[in-house]
């Protein structure tokens, strides 16, 4: 019985969870948290400056406040003239979307998961996959921006020599940014390299329409371009890149080995692979760890959906290990895959030689 009301505990304090990234995506989609973030506000004041109901706005403040999300001035106050704060340290996570810590958008993530689970039931029966989901009313939550802006191409592409140097050096080197999404890991390359030009891919056509608003506004159209393909049969440039990233998306990919293969043809001499992708245990472990269940959650619910409905599909899934990665490679014909000697708390890095 103890095991019985372990997990019932589990289940109660997880939809909790689930519901606080809900009150999440409400803030993140009202504006409330960037309103908080310029002063403290009551509900009315909020309300005032959001354009949102009073009565609405009040019970997320108090939802808010009771989960430590936010801090209150004084709970004895009558409802209404209550005083609610969002602290520095929270408005990091919650309303700068330009900080390395910004987790906003998780809200977003788990709405539209959210709204795909109907779908994925009959997906799940036929193997098929289920319809792509539309752009409206949310879009696709940016949750890579800030790390790419902060980090790609000040910290994680200088700590690898033979990639940094190329990047730095004459003639300028051409990068191929596959499966790119909204553009920033393409526009985080070229605002750390001057000299470079990025050229990125993705499927998905809303991405890449506003990837490219977001290299124009960067003041970057002019060496960072986009286009909507497929990687796995985008080598009509053979031979002529330097560098091809392939960033969180090879396991997404219905033919990883075909990407990889185009990948190995776009590339220049001296050329070579970066794949960023997720920090998995080296083999099946259960119980696993907490980042090893969050992974496999986000297989479950979109990463191997988004593979399946190609009768060649490797169906890999988020859980992609290394030694597939190395499998994948040498099918595509990559003479060696190098685990590269740094990771995140997320994500491990491999670069792929002819």
């Amino acid at each position: 019985m103890d095991r019985t009301q372990a997990l019932v505990d589990r289940i109660f304090a997880n939809a909790g969870a689930a519901l606080e990234l809900y009150s999440i995506y409400l803030g993140e989609r009202l504006g409330l948290y960037k309103a908080l973030a310029q002063a403290p506000a009551t509900s009315p004041e909020l309300a005032e400056r959001t354009g949102t109901n009073e009565r609405y706005v009040r019970e997320w403040l108090e939802h808010h406040a009771a989960s430590g999300l936010i801090d209150v001035d004084e709970t004895k106050a009558a409802p209404t003239e209550r005083r609610y704060t969002l602290p520095p340290e929270h408005a990091r996570v919650l309303a700068d979307e330009d900080d390395v810590d910004y987790h906003g958008y998780k809200g977003v993530e788990l709405a539209r998961a959210a709204r795909m689970l109907p779908d994925l039931v009959d997906a799940y029966r036929t193997g098929d996959a289920p319809p792509h989901q539309p752009w409206e009313p949310e879009g696709r939550a940016e949750f890579n921006r800030p790390t790419y802006l902060n980090l790609l191409g000040k910290q994680w592409l200088p700590a690898i020599p033979e990639i940094d140097e190329r990047l730095r050096a004459e003639p300028p080197a051409r990068v191929a940014d596959f499966a790119c999404g909204t553009g920033w890991s393409s526009i985080a390359m070229a605002q750390a390299y001057p000299l470079i030009t990025v050229h990125g891919v993705d499927l998905d056509e809303d991405a890449i329409a506003a990837a490219g608003r977001h290299a124009e506004e960067a003041g970057l159209a002019d060496r960072v371009t986009y286009s909507t393909a497929d990687a796995a049969d985008a080598a009509d440039q053979s031979g002529q890149f330097d560098l091809v990233t392939i960033l969180e998306a090879l396991h997404d990919m219905s033919r990883p080995v075909d990407a990889l293969r185009t990948a190995c043809q776009m590339l220049a001499p001296g050329g070579s692979v970066l794949v960023l992708d997720e920090l998995v245990e080296n083999e099946f472990t259960a119980p696993a760890s907490e980042l090893e269940r969050y992974h496999y959650g986000w297989s479950l619910m979109s990463c191997l959906p988004d593979a399946m409905g190609d009768p060649e599909s490797a169906a890999t899934g988020a859980v992609m290990r290394p030694e597939t990665l190395r499998r994948y490679a040498e099918e595509a014909g990559f003479s060696d895959t190098q685990v590269l000697p740094f990771h995140t708390s997320l994500f491990r890095f491999y670069r792929l030689i002819p």
